[in-house]
């Protein structure tokens, strides 16, 4: 393919459906009733055509059908495309977790995670799941990330939540509060700290990254009074990111960095531990936010929230997390072609690099 066709070529965008009983198809198909995101993308919904047609009548949307396609089938790119991973009698009940909703959802994440193996899809839009149903000897993990990561043999990854210019990482995910302060290491903050700094350059076009680390306890441990990790653990991983030539700063203490919005001063934000950072960012970014998974070979976004089962099938969901999750992986994909090109071509970057260079001091002396 020429690079002009390639640079022509819409990117598909594969959408595993979820939980089926939450406002999954909801979002959906309330997002492709707009026709103009069908001019930036083509879609390809890995659901059950059976389960999608009880939703669009319960939404009462009529002007509105999927293009059912086979795997491997050639999509149609103004359409929004469904393969069906089930083609059996299905019983929607709203609101509650199921069974049978479970292991569609993994059915759903197999064949989308295929899809990507196979370069059917460009980049992955998870909707949400419900982390109880969809356990089984064939998925034993606490979410799609920790999945991901298996699938695509990335130890380094991180659960990266994205709204505007707030990125906001955890160190440690989804394990009990009481497990935080023994799962912590230098080297584990080490690692977390790399993959967000690779990931701001190559997923997000920042060349030079600044990275904010929040403390573990209240005050940041007030210099040990309160605890001790963040001068035995946070600030040697920040003195040796440093030595890496990583911008890593802090700690601070995580009540006063964001209620004083800090976070606006940098390009990242690590956490210490799930609900430090989740509590923060769903409080700023609920409606809106995205879930990213960064250090892993492929593109996979979400929406924030989960499968909302108090409001399903009401139409009150919002579907803007959900397109943001789909813009975000555009912009991604995007962004990692545009490192790829500008490594394979290092005399461009490095004459961009001095550009840049000037431009800034030219801003600055006109500033001063």
């Amino acid at each position: 393919m020429h690079k002009s066709q390639d640079k022509n070529r819409k990117v598909k965008v594969g959408i595993s459906h979820g939980d089926f009983n939450g406002i999954s198809y909801e979002l959906i198909i309330k997002t492709f009733t707009d026709n103009r995101l069908l001019e930036l993308f083509t879609p390809i919904v890995y659901g059950s055509s059976k389960i999608a047609s009880f939703f669009r009548k319960a939404l009462h949307v009529g002007d509105f059908n999927f293009n059912l396609i086979k795997n491997n089938e050639a999509p149609n790119h103004k359409r929004a495309n469904l393969i069906s991973i089930h083609n059996d009698e299905v019983k929607v009940e709203m609101g509650r977790s199921t069974e049978v909703a479970g292991k569609l959802a993994y059915a759903a994440l197999e064949e989308a995670v295929e899809g990507l193996k196979l370069q059917n899809i460009d980049v992955l839009v998870t909707a949400p799941i419900n982390k109880h149903n969809i356990q089984s000897e064939n998925f034993d993990f606490p979410g799609h990330t920790e999945y991901l990561a298996k699938k695509f043999n990335a130890d380094n990854h991180l659960m990266l939540m994205v709204c505007e210019n707030l990125r906001l990482g955890v160190i440690t995910g989804h394990i009990p509060l009481k497990d935080v302060p023994s799962a912590l290491s230098v080297n584990l903050i080490m690692s977390k700290i790399r993959t967000m700094n690779e990931s701001l350059i190559k997923d997000f076009g920042i060349r030079k990254p600044k990275i904010a680390l929040l403390g573990l306890n209240p005050h940041s441990g007030d210099e040990g009074l309160l605890g001790k990790e963040e001068n035995e653990l946070i600030s040697p991983a920040i003195k040796k990111s440093f030595e890496e030539n990583i911008l890593v700063y802090g700690p601070y203490p995580a009540d006063g960095f964001i209620g004083a919005r800090s976070y606006r001063n940098f390009d990242g934000v690590l956490a210490m531990f799930h609900d430090q950072g989740m509590i923060a960012f769903k409080s700023l970014a609920f409606d809106s936010g995205v879930n990213f998974t960064a250090g892993l070979p492929i593109i996979r976004t979400s929406p924030a929230h989960g499968t909302a089962y108090d409001i399903a099938g009401k139409n009150l969901a919002s579907t803007e997390s959900f397109r943001k999750a789909i813009y975000l992986a555009l912009d991604i994909y995007k962004n990692r072609k545009m490192h790829d090109e500008l490594n394979a071509n290092p005399l461009q970057h490095a004459e961009e690099e001095v550009y840049n260079n000037k431009k800034n001091n030219t801003q600055e002396k006109a500033e001063n």
